[in-house]
């Protein structure tokens, strides 16, 4: 390992983030970089451990010892190798992964684990910069055309090893440019959206056919789709909001939050968006609805935009800011996470419900919410009961339901394929992938439901695998 005893003499250092009151007035990437003397130092941290239960927490298997040695060893090119042998975007989850394999290290069960996530963005920006990262083009083609359906992180990971496996790759997006929720669901404060483009460039010149403004079922038929490719690999996601049934809601101001993040990230791309048609918090008490990673992202965004003030409200209990004894190391904490946007000036609420949103002309203007409470009837299942005379009137202007997704949406090309679905509405799949119409697969959310951008990019690996396995059974 790089130094047995490091973890003993470095403590962790993270990189932190730029200063609050500069961050807040443009949608430039937050987090700082560490020089280049103490990222080698807490790569030096990473300890002999004997069993790696970080690799075992990485959703992608990443080799973690490995390439945190070869960085303290100033080898980088061979960090990087090694980084990239399991994922096909380290740059991404560099930057959004919340980072299971930090949870799983050892050192974690003292509260200092190494500083993976970090470590792996410093490693694939040197390699970017030193020139290692280049074009590496099949050197056969196998004749085998296939077309992947969706292009975010579980498409375009499916997508790169097929490539690179010689067959001839189509990925076809309905948006206006590649990357899925990469591009439109995460600001551009935590993934600029050149990080993406820089990859995307490279897939171009590795062969990859990139077709964009495309809607699969629409523009391209069904009969067309299953007639020109030897293998179909759907990765649309699941874009299914979870909608508030509630009084209200039908109220101009009340928007899902993807639709606000997805028109900043298409502003601050330079698209032009009609003023009858732009959702803007600037002046206004904006209430999100949904306590988890896509709620923070609009907090951040309303933020930038100038709201008079940002609310947060989960329904769940406020997490405990330690493990729990039924919650031990190595496995995921279940406790209170606070991100860089949160840090900018929200208020933050938990055990609450929505009961009816208040308008005035039509517009909204208020939230009526109450506490609950969770107890757990005699099967032991968690259950809700709201607790009476704890309504309270709050200021809302702008509510953005985040609340999640609840499945892929199945009007259009999944029902024409006439795939079957499972019971939570996910595109059923067998253990390679397969779904129940023959050559199609499925991978990442649409068949898992909505999780991790490593999750995705995970799911793309085994299912390129399985799709080169069965181009090669039906050549």
């Amino acid at each position: 390992m790089a130094d047995p005893r490091g973890f003993m003499k470095v403590v962790r250092k993270e990189s932190g983030y730029r200063p609050l009151n500069e961050r807040i007035y443009d949608y430039g990437e937050v987090e700082q970089t560490l020089n280049e003397d103490d990222r080698r130092l807490q790569a030096s941290r990473c300890m002999d451990c004997g069993v790696p239960f970080c690799h075992w927490g990485c959703p992608v298997g990443s080799k973690i010892p490995e390439w945190q040695d070869a960085l303290f060893h100033k080898e980088d090119r061979e960090a990087y190798e090694i980084l990239h042998s399991t994922n096909s975007f380290p740059e991404f989850t560099g930057r959004v992964c919340p980072a299971p394999c930090e949870k799983a290290c050892v050192l974690n069960i003292h509260n200092e684990p190494v500083t993976i996530r970090e470590n792996e963005c410093a490693t694939v920006e040197r390699a970017f910069e030193n020139g290692y990262i280049l074009p590496n083009p099949p050197k056969v083609r196998t004749g085998k055309k296939v077309a992947v359906i969706g292009s975010g992180p579980a498409g375009l990971s499916a997508a790169d090893l097929l490539n690179r496996a010689g067959h001839t790759v189509t990925v076809f997006e309905k948006n206006d440019a590649i990357g899925g929720l990469l591009r439109y669901g995460i600001p551009d404060f935590k993934l600029n959206k050149g990080v993406i483009d820089r990859r995307l460039a490279i897939f171009e010149a590795e062969g990859m056919i990139l077709k964009t403004n495309v809607n699969v079922g629409v523009d391209v038929t069904r009969e067309e789709l299953m007639a020109e490719y030897d293998a179909i690999v759907l990765a649309m996601g699941a874009e299914q909001p979870r909608d508030l049934g509630v009084e209200g809601r039908e109220l101009k101001g009340v928007y899902f939050a993807m639709d606000f993040l997805t028109q900043q990230n298409k502003v601050v791309a330079g698209q032009k968006i009609a003023d009858d048609a732009r959702l803007l918090a600037e002046g206004k008490h904006v209430l999100v609805i949904g306590g988890g990673d896509t709620g923070s992202d609009c907090v951040g965004t309303s933020i930038r935009q100038k709201a008079a003030s940002v609310t947060q409200i989960e329904i769940m209990p406020k997490p405990p800011v330690e493990r729990e004894d039924n919650n031990p190391w190595p496995y995921w904490p279940n406790t209170l996470r606070t991100s860089s946007s949160h840090l900018e000036g929200c208020e933050r609420r938990w055990a609450l419900t929505t009961k009816r949103l208040i308008g005035e002309n039509g517009v909204v203007k208020q939230a009526e919410i109450a506490q609950v409470k969770w107890e757990k009837d005699e099967k032991g299942r968690w259950i809700m009961e709201e607790i009476p005379g704890t309504e309270e009137i709050i200021k809302a202007d702008l509510v953005l339901l985040s609340m999640g997704f609840t499945q892929p949406v199945h009007v259009g090309l999944l029902d024409e394929l006439g795939v079957e679905y499972d019971a939570r509405g996910n595109v059923k799949v067998n253990q390679k992938k397969q779904c129940s119409v023959d050559k199609v697969f499925a991978a990442g959310d649409v068949e898992r439901g909505a999780s991790l951008v490593v999750h995705a990019i995970e799911a793309g690996k085994v299912a390129a695998a399985h799709v080169h396995s069965f181009l090669n059974v039906n050549k």
